[in-house]
């Protein structure tokens, strides 16, 4: 079956650096687009960054330009955040999906497969 699993998520302080990783199996990576969603405790679902199959088209939030880079490791079926100057609105589940269709969105009812989350909390 198809399965979509991130990790790296953790406590850290305001200003500090995290990475998170998501690999897939079940599917063929490369033809994935891939996209990183967050969820605040009474919070809906939020766009945070995606990337699309060949990498040319990659989208951020705005409230994270600057600071995060979504990349993706086609050989190793990862997709990363780096996640650097963290604040703590950034504390949230974070998500990793893959959806088969090649137009990239900020939607998350248009992705197919989700990860189970997540924990990033960043504290001060």
């Amino acid at each position: 079956q198809v399965q979509v699993v991130e990790s790296g998520g953790g406590l850290v302080q305001t200003g500090g650096s995290l990475r998170l990783s998501c690999a897939t199996s079940g599917l063929t990576f490369s033809r994935l687009s891939m996209g990183w969603f967050r969820q605040a405790p009474g919070k809906e679902r939020e766009f945070v960054a995606s990337i699309s199959r060949n990498g040319e088209n990659i989208d951020y939030t705005d409230s994270v330009k600057g600071r995060f880079t979504i990349s993706r490791d086609n050989a190793k079926n990862t997709v990363y955040l780096q996640m650097n100057s963290l604040k703590p609105e950034d504390t949230a589940v974070y998500y990793c999906a893959a959806d088969v269709a090649a137009f990239v969105n900020r939607s998350p009812g248009l992705w197919g497969y989700w990860g189970q989350g997540t924990q990033v909390t960043v504290s001060s």
